[in-house]
């Protein structure tokens, strides 16, 4: 009860009406934000692309760069679900440049690189990801923010899954729960859990699946889009465990749902599709669908158990060998591209060490300098106080030799005097002496 009360307490702080998990981060007028919540809440909608496009001019207008950011985010998605992914790079790259310098941007720069890197994963460019994901993670570390940590770890545990090393993403999706309650971002948990609930199906432990699934579907009250998302994850396990009645329950619900097709991607739809029309027979339907999937390997995974159910075997034996070759050469990329990505790494970390060593040859010089030049300042204040002392001495020597010469002078008056006054006498011994003849 306290935890649903605290849940409760959290939706009403960050909840705006449906759009539970869309907030106001970039503090843009109330007007414009409830467009882009409604935009975000049919996020794969390709009518988002008029509404970018009027944020977009806004933020031209006003010279704002929140507008642009919203807009281009909007975009994003819906350049993906068409599978326009150069215009999908396009507008990423953009939005990187907007906001990679703005520290008072950064949750909303973090969630927006995290979504993109989704996209990379699931179209196979899980190295690009992994990149992306360390320069997340770096720069968390530096900013101290959690919720950086949360989302480069939830990536990483999606390039394992694309690995299908399903154990390491859910090690690496559960160190994401727990830096996501270090940030307090309570509304991220519930989308992890049924990341966590999908891995735990692949990894063939439907207990954990459900367990997870439960724990997302806590939040339905607070967060609408969890229910339809939990329910895709159940329709997911009920067909890995062969449990038709129960797909088939869901899978009717969903597609009675008006948000079911705003808010889940044409892929993930298209998957739910072709599980149901294979528990239909509906086989040639299922082959139809599974050519609209937007990657090769979703193709070839999914028409290769529709061949086999069809029992034309060289099909299916076809579409399997074309899945192993895929797979190799996915393996074989990525192998490549992460010695790639270590080389780089070793060779950042080679400049990072350089640029520490030339800093500190820097500091050195510059400590140098300094001593010298407060040597040669103190060698020339001694200089100038011998100078000093020397001058003084000379003073004080020709002070000397003046004031001896003046006695000098003065005892030859003196003498001088003395003569005169004898003479004096002499003369006046004389007058009297003639006087008195």
């Amino acid at each position: 009860m306290l935890r649903k009360l605290l849940l409760g307490l959290l939706a009403a702080l960050v909840c705006l009406g449906a759009g539970a998990q869309i907030v106001n981060r970039l503090r843009v007028d109330q007007d414009t934000f409830l467009r882009y919540a409604y935009g975000r809440m049919q996020q794969f909608n390709p009518a988002n692309l008029a509404l970018a496009d009027s944020i977009y001019a806004a933020g031209v207008q006003k010279d704002d760069y929140r507008y642009k950011s919203l807009a281009l985010s909007l975009e994003m998605p819906v350049r993906y679900a068409l599978h326009e992914y150069e215009r999908m790079d396009s507008t990423a790259t953009e939005l990187k440049a907007l906001l990679g310098e703005r520290k008072n941007a950064r949750v909303f720069y973090f969630s927006f690189l995290h979504e993109y890197c989704e996209y990379l994963v699931t179209l196979g460019r899980s190295s690009e990801a992994m990149l992306e994901a360390r320069e997340l993670g770096r720069l968390s570390s530096v900013e101290q923010l959690p919720v950086g940590r949360m989302y480069s770890y939830r990536i990483i545990g999606l390039i394992h899954s694309s690995r299908e090393n399903h154990h390491l993403a859910i090690r690496n999706l559960e160190e994401a729960a727990s830096w996501c309650k270090a940030a307090r971002a309570e509304q991220d948990l519930p989308n992890l859990y049924l990341l966590l609930s999908q891995e735990y199906v692949k990894a063939g432990d439907f207990l954990g699946a459900e367990q997870y699934v439960a724990k997302a579907e806590e939040y339905e009250p607070f967060f609408p889009s969890i229910g339809i998302k939990a329910a895709m994850t159940r329709a997911f396990i009920s067909s890995s465990k062969g449990d038709w009645d129960s797909f088939m329950e869901i899978y009717d619900s969903l597609a009675e749902n008006p948000l079911y097709r705003m808010q889940a991607d044409a892929d993930s739809r298209y998957k739910l599709d072709i599980s149901y029309f294979r528990s239909l027979g509906l086989l040639h339907e299922a082959l139809a669908a599974a050519d609209s999937l937007g990657t090769l390997r979703s193709r070839l995974e999914q028409k290769h158990g529709i061949y086999a159910q069809m029992r034309e075997y060289d099909q299916a034996y076809s579409q399997l060998a074309a899945l192993m070759d895929k797979k190799d050469s996915v393996y074989i990329k990525v192998q490549n591209e992460d010695l790639a990505i270590l080389d780089a790494e070793m060779h950042n970390a080679q400049l990072r060490e350089e640029a520490q060593e030339l800093k500190a040859r820097n500091q050195l010089t510059i400590m140098i300098g300094f001593l010298v030049m407060f040597a040669i300042a103190f060698m020339a204040l001694l200089l100038s106080q011998w100078k000093l002392r020397r001058n003084l001495d000379e003073m004080r020597r020709r002070n000397s030799e003046m004031l001896a010469s003046r006695r000098a002078f003065q005892k030859a008056m003196e003498a001088k005097e003395s003569e005169n006054q004898f003479k004096i006498k002499i003369l006046q011994n004389r007058k009297t002496n003639m006087l008195r003849l």
